[in-house]
């Protein structure tokens, strides 16, 4: 009897999964860059050292509970898939360790909190927002554009774009026209970044009925889209020193990025080494954290003239 009730609190236990698999349902490197991005946000949005506690803490922490709200809803809407594709089927979901209830549960009670947070301590309009960036990501893209069209990832980049506005808000409670600069920093960067690791997948995308670029136009188009993308993420790169949101420690740092990404892009499209894409996906993210560091440096620097 004692031996059949551990069995069966051993199995409960297993359904119920532990902490490191609702830990991995959450995305928490992805979440910990969007994160990143929005405290930016955040600082950039006030004078130095001028930035509301209550907006930085609060506002990070609600963020980041929504983010991976989103994250879990992703991964429990795609599941099936995941479950076929190698680089995703070793995730909890598609390994058993939580089950789809638990999940949903899960996803729902940090999503509200998140949200709640926002609403009551940092201000509406953040809620709002981030409200509308977790159903276009978790919902619109992940139910409809994913596989509806092989430009689901530009469309649906708008949701990744948004957590600098989002923590713009979270201090002025407007949104600012250096704000929506930020979101289309990321906004730019997110196909050539994505489509990367898209190119070094695409047999797998192509199993499960994804219609990825390189799956419905072929490895040769993507490389020149990642190219295109590139070129026009540079010029978009440079207007923060152009409209004099940042100075020349972002200009010379953002410079030295662009060329590391020039030279991926271009490399993507003449040579046929299998390794190079995921180091242009690697490189990608290096770049944006890099990026998102020059914004901040530079603003606790003085801007001095060339």
């Amino acid at each position: 009897m004692h031996g059949r009730y551990l069995v069966n609190g051993r199995e409960l236990m297993q359904a119920a999964g532990n902490w490191r698999d609702y830990y991995e349902l959450c995305k928490p490197k992805v979440v910990a860059l969007l994160v990143f991005t929005a405290i930016v946000g955040m600082v950039l949005a006030a004078p130095p050292a001028e930035v509301p506690w209550t907006a930085l803490i609060f506002g990070s922490i609600g963020i980041a509970l929504a983010a991976a709200s989103a994250a879990a809803i992703n991964q429990l809407v795609d599941q099936q898939a995941d479950a076929r594709m190698g680089r995703t089927s070793g995730r909890p979901l598609p390994q058993g360790h939580i089950t789809t209830r638990n999940a949903t549960v899960f996803a729902g009670a940090i999503g509200v909190l998140g949200l709640a947070l926002l609403y009551v301590l940092v201000n509406p309009l953040t809620a709002l927002l981030t409200f509308l960036s977790l159903m276009g990501y978790a919902f619109v893209y992940t139910l409809f554009l994913k596989r509806a069209t092989p430009q689901n990832i530009v469309i649906g980049g708008a949701a990744g774009a948004a957590p600098p506005v989002l923590g713009w808000v979270a201090v002025t409670g407007s949104i600012d026209a250096h704000a929506l600069l930020l979101f289309l920093i990321i906004f730019v960067w997110t196909p050539p970044h994505f489509w990367a690791l898209a190119i070094h997948r695409r047999d797998e995308y192509a199993q499960v009925s994804i219609p990825m670029l390189p799956v419905t136009h072929g490895v040769a188009f993507t490389q020149v889209q990642i190219l295109l993308y590139t070129v026009l993420l540079v010029a978009v790169s440079l207007l923060p020193y152009a409209l004099q949101m940042a100075g020349p420690v972002y200009l010379t740092g953002v410079m030295l990025l662009n060329l590391g990404f020039l030279y991926y892009a271009v490399a993507l499209c003449i040579s046929d080494n299998e390794r190079l894409p995921m180091k242009a996906f690697g490189y990608s993210i290096t770049y944006l954290m890099g990026l998102f560091a020059l914004l901040l440096v530079d603003h606790y620097l003085p801007l001095l003239p060339l």
